[in-house]
């Protein structure tokens, strides 16, 4: 499993799967969000599924769907501030790609 570090806290990557969780937590994470819709695409796992892993692995975990291509909306910017204030760090974030994961969090620190 692949992540890009943003910054010392915050780290994204392309979709995951549940098996993933003890891998992400062996790499310092506490927390996991997740930025894709579920049914975004066949195959991709639930968000319920990931929270279901991650809570397993004792992670906390977030679902703020944003949709592919749209900018995030100030909602959903708001709703990521808060869980940027209320989780545990290092937090591991994903969506499709990661981009979704890295433009929210830097439209959360404006």
């Amino acid at each position: 499993m692949e992540f890009r570090q943003i910054t010392e806290d915050y780290a994204v990557s392309a979709q995951i799967d549940p098996q993933d969780m003890q891998a992400i937590k062996a790499a310092g994470f506490r927390s996991v969000v997740c930025h894709r819709p579920d049914g975004e695409q066949p195959g991709q796992p639930s968000a319920e599924a990931v929270r279901a892993a991650a809570e397993a692995a004792g992670l906390q975990f977030r679902h703020i769907p944003v949709v592919s291509g749209a900018p995030a909306t100030p909602d959903q910017v708001a709703e990521m501030r808060r869980a940027l204030a209320e989780l545990d760090g290092p937090v591991f974030a994903y969506c499709r790609s990661g981009t979704r994961s890295t433009n929210i969090f830097q439209a959360a620190q404006g």
